[in-house]
């Protein structure tokens, strides 16, 4: 068999998803409306993500904003509340919400992985940045300092030990559905489709989207189509002596003369 007589590969859809986003829901529609079209689901870093998507090792991803727009398309689907994790005999457990100056004397951890963006993270620094946030929860448990990060990441790695506020004044993280500008095929609208609550009747896809204006092309041009033509109808109209001219042209007698009747020799 030559390379142009072997099958085609199955499509499939390939989807990457950092931690903390919760795919699930998405996935189980998928699979209901698309059972032929496996989904991959791989979860990375945030920071590897984009560079998953540029590589071609994923259709699509949810990500943590912000993306480089040049490159990546994204639709933001929603942004997470802050909250600050400490031990739950913490003192600012006192309180529904804290501020970000209530953190002030806290020794305050900054994951290298953090995705928060601090200009300049809260409270003192910690002698080293904890390599991941799962490490950063660890030294929380063990009264070494607090914790900065979206809710999602907070539930993530949740302990019974620990416990969590709402930060108020603090940088949020937003999630986003995130795509290559140059990749945007059928499968990657149907998951837009699907994530954005589209119905299975509403659901677009790129094939249909293109389809329409091209059916509205074929109407136009049906509607400029003449139709069966209908003989117009002889007109009739009044000649110079008043009379109506009747339709075919002047009556003839059996002799041939004009008019009705015929004329008498003098």
């Amino acid at each position: 068999m030559t390379a142009s007589q072997e099958p085609a590969a199955a499509p499939s859809f390939r989807l990457v998803y950092v931690p903390g986003v919760m795919p699930d829901k998405w996935v189980r529609i998928w699979r209901e409306r698309q059972p032929g079209v496996p989904l991959g689901l791989t979860q990375v870093t945030a920071a590897e993500a984009p560079g998953a998507l540029l590589a071609g090792e994923a259709d699509a991803g949810l990500v943590r904003l912000p993306v480089d727009r040049d490159v990546l398309s994204a639709i933001p689907l929603y942004t997470e509340t802050t909250v600050v994790v400490v031990p739950k005999d913490h003192l600012v457990t006192a309180a529904d919400e804290v501020a970000v100056e209530d953190l002030a004397d806290e020794i305050v951890l900054h994951p290298q992985d953090d995705v928060l963006g601090w200009e300049e993270p809260p409270g003192r620094p910690a002698l080293e940045r904890p390599a991941t946030t799962a490490d950063a929860v660890e030294l929380v448990a063990a009264g070494i300092g607090v914790l900065v990060v979206p809710l999602s990441l907070a539930r993530l790695h949740h302990r019974k030990d620990l416990t969590h506020r709402p930060l108020t004044d603090a940088p949020a993280s937003g999630v986003a559905l995130s795509w290559p500008v140059d990749a945007h095929t059928d499968l990657v609208e149907e998951f837009i489709g699907i994530v954005r609550g589209r119905t299975v009747n509403s659901t677009r896809g790129r094939r249909q989207s293109e389809a329409e204006p091209k059916k509205s092309e074929a109407k136009k041009s049906e509607a400029k189509k003449p139709g069966p033509r209908t003989p117009a109808p002889k007109k009739t109209g009044r000649g110079g002596d008043g009379r109506t001219k009747q339709a075919g042209g002047p009556r003839r007698t059996a002799k041939g003369q004009k008019g009705g009747r015929p004329r008498r020799r003098p």
